[in-house]
């Protein structure tokens, strides 16, 4: 007799990762959006010593974590949460705001998490499409919002179009939403945002106690293997209510540890945020002297369309034989289209003479 399993299992869609992980070889990894260079060997060292002590559970409650994103960010510990990636924390704010007779609006194409949130819960999304510039369409999300409406989430710089919008709209934008929903600004890419600095978006904690600004340190920090994100809040109560959705210890004590030492250093964060812009502007040149014409990228990768003639699906692969892993745009929202992260310059120069051959 088989098993029984619930709903939510029949309706949750596969999340679609990279296919380059257990490959092994010499790989142009830029299917992932991942950082091309490992972290700094003192966050190594300090992940290292965690693991002296991991007969002991690591600390529920992140405390030296989250005072040094309090103290980094200018925000009370109490309204921040720390999670086992972004995702895990992006997971349980479905969990704790969504019922089957609720809605939840987000752009899309946007990050290929969002659509597990309806599947988990019950609820209803409204998806908005992007517009002809491949940005969040503000205004018609806010149309979107009913009386049902419980989350709206903003991804800026959006995933995978690698495009963002100006504070300024993005403040406009939450001002308007009524105070009953929540509005979670997914700022996984921010720091490479050259639109307004990295920390602009805070400012706004201060007034909506419905905002949830959520981070990882996956990305520009480089610690995509240990899995540790967090979400600024905009009160206490968000976080209590993250809390008690999860399991106990979420955040192990290697990743405790790495991240926080990769705070203590900005510099190195500042490097990497001008390596990524460099390869970005590069890269934008060459793929416009193939014709393309990728989007505004404000993200540490890039997005375009193919040419009509080109099959998305013999592009990716006749990358992948040549040993260049990149995303194809139909398993995240958009078919005949590719996102590519910014690798090394090396490794970008490689993707794009592979690219140059097929085309």
């Amino acid at each position: 007799m088989a098993l029984e399993f619930s709903a939510a299992v029949k309706r949750i869609p596969v999340y679609p990762a990279g296919v380059g992980y257990a490959q092994v070889g010499p790989l142009v990894r830029l299917e992932s959006n991942e950082s091309p260079y490992p972290p700094l060997p003192a966050v190594v060292a300090a992940a290292a010593a965690a693991l002296e002590s991991v007969n002991r559970y690591p600390d529920p409650d992140n405390t030296i974590l989250r005072e040094a994103l309090s103290a980094r960010y200018g925000v009370p510990t109490e309204q921040i949460a720390v999670g086992n990636g972004s995702c895990d924390i992006l997971l349980a704010l479905g969990s704790a705001l969504l019922d089957p007779d609720t809605e939840l609006v987000h752009a899309w194409p946007s990050f290929s998490v969002y659509p597990q949130l309806e599947a988990a819960s019950g609820a209803r999304t409204i998806r908005v499409a992007l517009d002809d510039m491949e940005r969040h369409d503000l205004e018609a999300m806010a149309a979107a919002i009913t009386p049902q409406t419980r989350l709206v989430i903003v991804c800026n710089p959006n995933n995978p179009t690698s495009t963002a919008l100006e504070l300024e709209r993005i403040a406009a934008f939450v001002d308007s939403v009524p105070r009953q929903v929540c509005v979670m600004i997914d700022e996984a890419y921010c720091e490479f945002n050259a639109l307004d600095p990295p920390d602009a978006s805070i400012e706004l904690l201060g007034s909506h106690e419905n905002l949830v600004l959520l981070r990882t340190f996956s990305k520009v920090h480089a610690l995509c293997g240990l899995r540790v994100g967090f979400a600024l809040c905009g009160s206490p109560e968000l976080v209590r209510a993250l809390k008690l959705l999860r399991q106990p210890f979420f955040c192990n004590a290697a990743a405790q540890a790495a991240a926080t030492e990769a705070l203590a250093h900005p510099e190195e964060v500042t490097r990497r945020v001008d390596s990524a812009r460099a390869a970005r502007a590069e890269m934008r040149e060459r793929l416009r002297s193939l014709g393309l014409s990728p989007a505004e990228s404000q993200a540490n990768f890039c997005w375009f369309d193919l040419p009509v003639l080109h099959g998305e699906a013999d592009v990716v692969r006749g990358l992948a034989e040549q040993g260049v892993l990149v995303r194809a745009g139909s398993a995240l929202g958009k078919a005949g289209a590719l996102r590519v992260s910014f690798g090394t310059r090396e490794e970008n120069a490689r993707f794009i003479e592979v690219l140059s051959s097929l085309l």
